[in-house]
């Protein structure tokens, strides 16, 4: 049975960046192979596969197989270490400011947090919805993530965070509260008051990416209302922030499209609140001094002026960490 394994330093990363090295692994990945049958299937020298294979064995990433007797030759066999390796390397700016990665849900407060952070702090936003911020934080591709995922028992982020940390090795601190619902164009010319109304055959939605917080709350909602998505006409057309959503509302591009109250006012859009809901960010506990600069931001007068400035935003319990 062959296994997978990860690649676990800069130097495999930089010998398989080489496409001749990447083949000759891939082959024996394959099966276990020696020199000359490696050499006649590149067409290359026996010697020059050789160069190549000390320098992946260096590595850890071949390693000697068995050795065969042919008539009077004795041959040698060499085999990937693993079946198939799994790159997972997160790839930081080399600068004297600390850095950190955020991949979650997309926020205006956090975005506009970020900007504030700048002279002390680099935190390089990714938005990649709530359910993939969790499993990119699990997997290490992120120092942070934030999420707004409703679960089934009514309890925002703490049944999922539970599920995929069973360890509780993580912290859960509240960013805010926050409204979404209907993001429609000025004077909602098509007459859209309710999510049902998504099924008319008039309306145009814009979706959100999958495994978001906002995409999980609709799918919910619609089988509650038996609304199939095949039902709800540019369901599978989704983009990945609020603000992306409530720019195409804006540019013609969809007729209703469900996102933040603060981007809906921020594009002049009409808003017809559905939910509010709680964001949180959850990180390992080990990363909270590189993080610390975030956390103390949280708890000052100027971060909950500036996030009560943005439309249906509620920061009362900015800072607050939530027991797992």
């Amino acid at each position: 049975m062959k296994h997978a394994a990860e690649i676990a330093s800069w130097e495999q990363t930089k010998l398989l960046a080489d496409p001749r090295r990447l083949r000759i692994l891939r082959l024996l990945m394959a099966q276990p192979a020696t020199l000359s049958q490696l050499a006649a299937r590149l067409g290359k020298s026996p010697a020059w596969v050789q160069h190549h294979i000390r320098q992946l064995m260096q590595a850890g990433l071949v390693v000697p197989g068995e050795t065969r007797t042919v008539g009077r030759t004795r041959e040698k066999y060499y085999r990937a270490a693993a079946g198939a390796l799994v790159l997972q390397r997160l790839v930081l700016p080399e600068s004297d400011r600390p850095a950190v990665v955020f991949a979650g849900s997309h926020d205006l407060a956090l975005e506009r947090l970020a900007d504030t952070l700048a002279p002390h702090l680099d935190v390089i936003l990714h938005p990649v919805g709530s359910l993939d911020g969790l499993v990119n934080l699990r997997q290490g591709l992120c120092h942070v993530t934030g999420a707004h995922l409703l679960d089934e028992s009514g309890a925002y982020n703490l049944p999922y965070v539970r599920r995929l940390f069973p360890q509780h090795n993580v912290r859960v601190v509240t960013l805010a509260h926050r409204v979404q619902g209907l993001m429609l164009p000025a004077g909602n010319p098509k007459g859209v008051r309710t999510l049902a109304d998504l099924a008319r055959a008039d309306i145009r939605f814009l979706n959100r990416n999958p495994g978001s917080g906002t995409r999980l709350w609709l799918d919910a909602r619609l089988q509650e209302l038996g609304i199939p998505p095949a039902a709800v006409r540019g369901y599978d057309t989704a983009v990945e922030t609020h603000t992306a959503a409530a720019h195409a509302v804006v540019a013609g591009q969809a007729d209703a499209a469900l996102g933040l109250e603060a981007a809906a006012r921020q594009f002049g859009l009409d808003f017809i609140p559905l939910f509010a809901e709680r964001f949180d960010l959850i990180f390992p506990r080990q990363e909270t001094d590189a993080l610390t600069p975030l956390l103390d931001a949280l708890q000052t007068a100027d971060f909950r002026r500036m996030t009560a400035g943005l439309r249906g935003y509620d920061p009362a319990h900015a800072g607050e960490e939530i027991a797992v």
